[in-house]
C-alpha cells in the first residue's frame, strides 16, 4: 500500500526499509536520463538563465541542475513521466550540485590569468557563501520536486515510489594529478571534497530524499569522500542515534576493460573498497551500453552480497539518433530482460540516452521477472 510522507516507514537499523522488501519480491525500476530528456524540450541558454541568472558571465546551458530553479515545471514534468512509465525510484536533478562543480559555471578559471587550480583555490570555493547557498538550494528544491511527484503518483497508483538523492562525480580528482611533471600534486584535498559532499547530502535529506545514490563513480577516492561525508552527516546530525539513517546506493562507471575510469579498479576491487558501508545496492551505470556492460555486471553480481543495480547507456553515442544514442526502447528492454533471466539484477533502468519511453519498455519487459536472490543478504536501512 502507498504510504504518505508522514506515514513512511522510518529508515533505521531495526526496521527493514520498504524498498528492501520490494527488492526481495521483484526487480525495482529506476528512472532514465534527465539530461537526455531535458534536451527533448528544446531548452536554450535564455531558458536556463531565467531572470535570476540572466547576467551570468559564463555559459550555463550545460549546467542542467539549474533547471530545477529556473524551469521547475519542466523538471517536475520529467519526473512525472518517468514515474508514469513505471519507475519505482526517481533521482533528484542534482548530478553536479556541489559547490565544487558549480564553481565551473560561476567562478573565473585562475589558469586564464596565469594562476592554477590548487587546494588554496578550492578552499575558497567550499567556503564561498554564494556557491554554498546555490548548491544547497538546488539540492533541497530538487528533492522537494521529486518528493511531491513521487507521493502524488504513488497515491494515485497505490504503489509507493522512492526519491534517490543523486550524488554525482566531480570535475576534480583525488586519485590523479593533472600535472604530468608532478605526480603527487592534487588540485583539491580529501577534506574539501568531503565538505562539498556533506553540504549536498544535508540538503538532499532536508528536501525529503528516501535514499542517497552515489553514482557514475569514475574516481573511487572521490566516492570514498562522499561516503565518509554521508557517514559523518548521519552521526553529526543525530540521524544515526535516532535510527533514521538513509539507505545508500552505490554505482560505478567502468570502461571497456571493466575498470573505473580514473582510479582503474576492477569491479571486484571497487566492491571490496566500499563493501564496509553496507549499501542497499552496488551497481554499474553510464559509460557503456548494456552489451559491453554485461560481463562486468556478471562479475559484480558474483562477488557482491547486496542488491545489484544496472542502468546502462542506451548503447553508443549516435548524433543522428533522436536521443543521441543507438538503442531504442525495445532494444534496451531486450538486453535488460536478458540480464533478469540470467539472475543478475535487482534494480534496473537507464542512463544516458534513456527517455521515459525507454523506461516504460524496460518496466514492461521486467514485469514478473524474478530478481537476483537476496536470501543470504542482510542490509541495514
Amino acid at each position: 500500500m502507498w504510504q504518505s510522507e508522514r506515514e513512511r516507514t522510518p529508515m533505521n537499523t531495526s526496521d527493514q526499509h520498504p524498498l528492501q522488501k520490494i527488492l526481495e519480491s521483484r526487480i525495482a525500476i529506476i528512472d532514465g536520463a534527465m539530461g537526455t530528456t531535458i534536451r527533448t524540450y528544446g531548452m536554450k541558454e535564455a531558458d536556463i538563465r531565467g531572470e535570476r541568472f540572466k547576467d551570468s558571465t559564463k555559459d550555463l546551458l550545460n549546467n542542467g541542475d539549474l533547471f530545477s530553479l529556473t524551469q521547475p515545471d519542466m523538471i517536475c514534468d520529467i519526473h512525472r513521466r518517468f514515474l508514469e512509465a513505471g519507475a519505482d525510484i526517481i533521482e533528484t536533478n542534482t548530478f553536479g550540485a556541489t559547490s565544487i562543480t558549480q564553481s565551473e559555471f560561476f567562478v573565473d578559471d585562475p589558469r586564464e590569468h596565469g594562476g592554477r587550480k590548487d587546494p588554496e583555490f578550492y578552499q575558497k570555493i567550499v567556503d564561498d557563501p554564494f556557491l554554498g547557498g546555490l548548491a544547497w538550494e538546488i539540492n533541497e528544491r530538487s528533492a522537494q520536486q521529486c518528493r511531491e511527484w513521487a507521493d502524488r503518483v504513488g497515491k494515485a497508483t497505490g504503489r509507493q515510489r522512492f526519491v534517490a538523492g543523486a550524488i554525482g562525480p566531480l570535475t576534480v580528482s583525488l586519485s590523479n594529478s593533472p600535472d604530468a611533471d608532478d605526480a603527487g600534486f592534487r588540485v583539491v584535498t580529501f577534506d574539501q571534497v568531503k565538505t562539498a559532499y556533506a553540504q549536498q547530502v544535508r540538503a538532499l535529506i532536508a528536501g525529503g530524499s528516501d535514499l542517497l545514490l552515489v553514482e557514475t563513480i569514475f574516481d573511487s577516492l572521490n566516492a570514498k569522500a562522499a561516503l565518509v561525508a554521508i557517514r559523518e552527516v548521519f552521526d553529526q546530525d543525530g540521524l544515526a542515534a535516532q535510527g533514521k539513517e538513509l539507505p545508500v546506493m552505490i554505482s560505478a562507471a567502468v570502461g571497456r576493460g571493466g575498470e573505473t575510469m580514473i582510479s582503474a579498479q576492477t569491479v571486484e576491487a571497487f566492491w571490496n573498497a566500499v563493501a564496509h558501508v553496507k549499501p542497499l545496492s552496488i551497481g554499474l551505470n553510464c559509460s557503456l551500453g548494456p552489451d559491453l556492460m554485461y560481463p562486468f555486471l556478471e562479475d559484480l553480481a558474483d562477488k557482491a552480497d547486496v542488491a545489484i543495480s544496472c542502468y546502462p547507456n542506451a548503447g553508443l553515442p549516435n548524433p543522428l539518433a533522436e536521443t543521441g544514442f543507438d538503442l531504442g526502447p525495445q532494444d534496451m528492454a531486450g538486453y535488460l530482460g536478458d540480464f533478469a533471466r540470467g539472475g543478475l539484477i535487482n534494480i534496473a533502468g537507464g542512463c544516458c540516452g534513456n527517455t521515459p519511453e525507454h523506461i516504460a519498455a524496460i518496466a514492461k519487459a521486467l514485469e514478473g521477472k524474478a530478481p537476483r536472490p537476496l536470501s543470504r543478504i542482510e542490509v541495514s536501512a
